[in-house]
């Protein structure tokens, strides 16, 4: 339900003054894992788990504070794009990659779910669920509203729909070949291109959009080993990606895309440690946040093994990233998002089942609470850049 803005709210910041701050209203979308937990670097299904859950956060609020919550399926299997939420905020996709096996509650297999939550309704509500592919991860809405695609892990597919007000409608899909694994999709800001990430033959496909119409133009980039999360600058000028790497312990890396070039390329790539789950932009394009999961999801005995993560923040200047700060988070993170204000950072854990908030200024980035989820924070997206 939505909480109002009384002191000793449930879900309120702990340890930092709380008050009421409507003009800076920002909502961010948290998707909830209740299926995964982790067992000594095993990603294992607890005993009768919790249904999934979305929480809704505003991040504008100082400090932040949950708002409301709806019952939807979520997954951690895929990149933490799994929510996009629209400019208006005024609903949310989340898809949900798996569910419990029908047959083997201690197992799950591929799913195929598309929820659209009225974030606007009191309190908010699944208003339509649909079907897109195996495996559904990474989402995202064009510019216009008037188009969403979801990539299709297990599939290899991409699912497309059009948007009609706070309606879906599935309208096809594009195959990639099942060994492609599409991770998630963004948009340029003016709709007539995307970019899918496939984890499966470490490709990055360019897409040509023209109204509802998507094509594959046959055009790609090569990304380094499993291409993952992406994220596209507000200007359109760059497109910043990471990779999953082997899962060894190796150091993995992040890659800049020129987006002035024609087609796109990858002119850059910068090391950043063990396995970067997720890439954020701030609204205005200026920086970058990559969670590192440092091998916090690893076996305790496995010479990779860390009892933390990392969250890392880059400056960027053209297609030239810069390393500003970085800082322990908790353990097995997922997605990142910036308040608009560009002051704020969150992140996602799924060991901890919270959002962590840091504090960025300058070089410097400094703990600032943190927000229990009701399950492992598996996806995460605030609205994209007006």
């Amino acid at each position: 339900m939505i909480r109002s803005c009384a002191r000793g709210a449930a879900f309120a910041l702990a340890a930092l003054p709380f008050f009421c701050s409507v003009a800076s209203a920002q909502l961010a979308v948290s998707a909830n894992d209740n299926k995964a937990v982790l067992v000594d670097g095993n990603n294992v299904v607890p005993a009768n788990p919790a249904p999934d859950s979305v929480t809704i956060i505003d991040l504008g609020a100082n400090p932040p504070k949950v708002v409301g919550e709806v019952k939807a399926p979520a997954s951690v299997i895929g990149p933490p794009q799994s929510v996009a939420v629209a400019r208006d905020e005024s609903y949310a996709l989340v898809t949900g990659a798996t569910k419990l096996d029908p047959a083997d509650p201690k197992k799950t297999v591929p799913d195929n779910k598309l929820s659209v939550i009225d974030l606007k309704a009191n309190p908010p509500a699944v208003i339509q669920t649909l079907e897109a592919g195996l495996g559904a991860t990474g989402v995202s809405i064009n510019p216009a509203g008037t188009l969403a695609l979801v990539a299709n892990r297990t599939e290899g597919t991409l699912s497309i729909f059009t948007i009609s007000g706070k309606k879906l409608t599935a309208a096809g899909k594009l195959d990639f070949g099942k060994a492609s694994g599409p991770c998630h999709v963004v948009f340029t800001p003016d709709g007539k291109m995307a970019l899918l990430t496939r984890d499966g033959d470490h490709k990055i496909s360019i897409l040509s959009i023209d109204g509802t119409k998507v094509e594959d133009t046959k055009k790609f980039m090569v990304g380094g080993y499993r291409p993952y999360s992406i994220e596209m600058s507000s200007k359109g000028d760059v497109a910043v990606f990471g990779n999953q790497g082997g899962g060894q312990g190796d150091a993995d890396v992040i890659n800049v895309v020129d987006m002035k070039a024609n087609p796109p390329r990858v002119v850059d790539t910068i090391s950043v440690g063990q396995t970067p789950e997720g890439v954020g932009m701030s609204q205005d394009g200026s920086l970058v946040a990559v969670v590192l999961q440092n091998g916090t999801n690893k076996p305790k005995g496995h010479p990779a093994f860390n009892s933390f993560g990392l969250l890392k923040v880059f400056s960027v200047k053209g297609t030239k990233l810069t390393l500003l700060a970085e800082v322990k988070t908790g353990s097995w993170c997922q997605g990142v998002v910036f308040s608009k204000d560009n002051k704020t950072v969150a992140v996602q854990c799924m060991v901890e089942k919270d959002l962590e908030l840091f504090k960025i200024n300058g070089k410097k980035l400094t703990p600032a609470g943190t927000l229990k989820l009701s399950g492992g924070g598996a996806g995460l997206r605030v609205a994209d850049k007006k």
